[in-house]
């Protein structure tokens, strides 16, 4: 999507420890206009697949995702940091590690929500690692649902985790895919 290349170029900003900072459009301030672009083009790219749900974590990716789910008119389920009072019953628990925060995390999916019939998107505001989407996987599994794909705003390619998902058979398409970055200069893959 070569919007979302302009869009990195223009507002994103590298941070020390290879972090790239998009507050201004994705995460923290969203760009609403931009967030429907990104929604209907992950719904293009899944088209014909029979998604029936959207999975994400909490929190950066749930915008991301709430658009995908809207512009494919199906619900969209985020896994929960933490169970809490409002998380009753059976859930789904798999332990995920965030790159950008360097810590671990359990996260949680009531089952009553990510059901054996379901055939699921997983979409994410980054990929890096693949550690989050291992996670949402590995719930999408203890459902006994269908994995369809995932679908990422951001992959830092050369960070191996999208490469390595793909070496597992797994469909990920990223918006924009960067190859390098420095304080000065971001390459993306073509």
């Amino acid at each position: 999507m070569e919007l979302m290349e302009q869009k990195i170029r223009k507002e994103g900003k590298v941070l020390p420890g290879g972090i790239l900072k998009v507050g201004s459009f994705l995460n923290q301030q969203i760009d609403t206009d931009f967030l429907g672009k990104i929604g209907s083009e992950i719904a293009r790219l899944f088209d014909g697949c029979g998604v029936t749900k959207v999975l994400t974590i909490e929190s950066s990716g749930i915008a991301i995702a709430a658009a995908a789910g809207m512009a494919m008119k199906v619900p969209l389920v985020f896994a929960k940091k933490h169970k809490t009072s409002n998380v009753d019953g059976s859930t789904y628990a798999t332990v995920v590690h965030s790159y950008t925060h360097n810590t671990d995390y359990t996260v949680v999916v009531s089952s009553d929500y990510l059901l054996p019939t379901d055939r699921v998107l997983l979409v994410d505001d980054f990929l890096a690692n693949g550690k989050a989407l291992m996670g949402l996987i590995d719930l999408v599994n203890q459902a006994g649902a269908t994995l369809v794909g995932a679908a990422c705003a951001i992959e830092k390619g050369f960070q191996g985790g999208g490469d390595g998902l793909r070496a597992q058979g797994i469909r990920v398409e990223s918006l924009a895919v960067i190859e390098s970055m420095s304080d000065s200069d971001i390459t993306f893959r073509r």
